[in-house]
């Protein structure tokens, strides 16, 4: 009689529960579970790989600019307190907001921007209008941070350059003249090189933000840009070594303070 009432259907009550309670944890953790299998892995290597390699290249763009006849301004670069790189840029590569690129930011170290130059972060630049430029070819862009207040600012959070942040066309040349007003007033300086080309260029309405996650990757722990970039909190990964060594080849010492 007991297997009959089974068979029917019929299960005594503890049996019942038992059932129930299973049921349920295997809902809990399908739920749970889900969402960490659909999404991608957050510190993925070939992800950290492109990031290394973004920052070899930034160090080799500005390797190269430094090296041209016709480059930034000695008296801009001594007086600068950070320096963005953002290699490879390429008209066309459509994210939110518009074109954008990634690349690193350092600053020299020390409490008053009077050290070496130091680990860099992450940095997106985005929304970029490309103007003139032509076609598919990749554009390098070179950004000098010229005050704390610029360094602070873009460190902190997403800013608008024009707007958060003054910008402006750096000029070019070893020996041009640099102490303009609109030059004396920005707090960003920018330039491109493409098809061999370098000049000053406006960045006007484009967006600099960090890139936490590729922080992330690259020293392999969750860190802000302001304790990689202004507190000294990592050594400069050997990536970035290029980098940084540039710059403390051309302008070892700063010349505003």
């Amino acid at each position: 009689m007991l297997l009959g009432t089974r068979i029917m259907g019929y299960q005594p009550p503890e049996e019942a529960i038992m059932i129930k309670k299973i049921f349920s944890f295997w809902l809990v953790a399908v739920m749970v579970g889900l969402p960490a299998l659909l999404s991608p892995a957050p510190l993925r290597a070939d992800d950290k790989e492109k990031d290394e390699d973004r920052l070899r290249n930034s160090g080799q763009v500005l390797k190269q600019i430094m090296n041209i006849p016709d480059n930034i301004p000695q008296s801009l670069i001594d007086k600068a307190d950070c320096v963005i790189v953002i290699p490879s840029v390429i008209k066309g590569a459509i994210g939110i907001g518009g074109s954008y690129g990634r690349g690193a930011m350092t600053c020299r170290s020390g409490d008053n921007f009077q050290g070496p130059w130091g680990a860099p972060s992450m940095m997106a630049l985005e929304g970029i209008s490309f103007g003139f430029q032509l076609g598919g070819q990749a554009t390098d862009f070179v950004l000098l941070v010229m005050n704390e207040e610029g360094a602070n600012a873009i460190l902190t959070s997403k800013v608008k350059l024009g707007g958060d942040a003054s910008a402006a066309a750096g000029p070019k040349g070893r020996t041009a003249e640099a102490d303009t007003d609109v030059t004396m007033r920005a707090e960003v300086l920018t330039y491109s090189r493409s098809r061999g080309l370098f000049a000053g260029i406006s960045l006007e309405g484009s967006t600099l933000r960090p890139d936490d996650d590729a922080n992330a990757r690259v020293y392999d722990k969750k860190i802000s840009s302001k304790d990689i970039v202004l507190h000294g909190a990592v050594p400069v990964p050997s990536a970035a070594r290029l980098l940084t060594a540039t710059l403390n080849q051309h302008s070892p010492k700063n010349k505003s303070k």
